[in-house]
């Protein structure tokens, strides 16, 4: 008889923005992946019988139902997900559903478009977290930008993990297991190079991150594994506690 290991629900919300690196890093832990993608009629996962969910990027706005109708369902799956204990990784457009589903607030970035290789920016509250506890001691921990929105007021209860210098939160922790990055651990500069060129040549700023991103995906490929690895391990632990 065949064990299956902890299941892990992916809610993916275009083809362009898949697992991406995330698939290759978790296969070894053990989790079972399953991927739903509702954008192609397919059912937002429950929070019951799952040990973990991860919602990813898109290029849609955290509440634009009108063209994403889906998206108050995944809302209401964050929502559960935070109240259930379920750990949860909410990554760019995810990061801020997850801030919209527990009261807190997404607007465009008055600072335009985030792109290229940031410094994660990590605080003093970050050292002991058990996610962002975990990236690499030897370097400082960078990550892969591309973004037009982000969380402009956290979540009642929400400990503010990383910032930009200028104070954008970059990663913040809903209760016990729920994490907001705003930034994409999950993908590397070829994945990116199809987001800009989607609608046209990639724009000279465009061309200058993806270089850099290209130059720099050692570095960005060491933040996204450690995170992958770190938090098979948090769903791997919810596996093992009585239901």
């Amino acid at each position: 008889m065949t064990t299956l290991g902890p299941r892990l629900a992916v809610v993916q919300h275009e083809d362009a923005c898949p697992l991406g690196l995330f698939d290759g890093w978790l296969a070894p832990t053990g989790v079972e992946v399953e991927v739903a993608r509702p954008y192609r009629g397919e059912c937002v996962p429950d929070v019951g019988g799952i040990d973990g969910l991860i919602v990813l990027g898109g290029s849609m706005s955290a509440t634009d139902d009108g063209r994403s109708p889906w998206l108050p369902a995944v809302r209401d799956l964050l929502s559960d997900a935070v109240a259930s204990s379920l750990p949860t990784l909410g990554i760019c457009l995810g990061h801020q559903m997850l801030a919209v589903a527990c009261g807190g607030e997404v607007a465009r970035n008055p600072a335009g478009k985030q792109m290229g290789v940031l410094p994660i920016g990590l605080l003093a509250t970050a050292v002991d977290d058990g996610l962002l506890g975990s990236l690499p001691a030897d370097r400082m921990p960078v990550s892969l930008q591309w973004n037009d929105d982000i969380v402009v007021r956290l979540p009642p209860g929400a400990e503010l993990l990383a910032a930009t210098p200028d104070g954008v939160p970059q990663a913040f922790r809903l209760g016990e297991a729920a994490w907001g990055v705003q930034f994409h651990p999950e993908v590397d500069a070829a994945i990116v190079t199809a987001w800009a060129e989607e609608h046209g040549p990639a724009t000279p700023a465009q061309s200058a991150a993806l270089a850099e991103m290209a130059d720099r995906s050692g570095a960005t490929a060491a933040t996204g594994r450690a995170l992958a690895s770190r938090f098979a391990a948090v769903v791997a632990a919810r596996a093992r506690l009585p239901r």
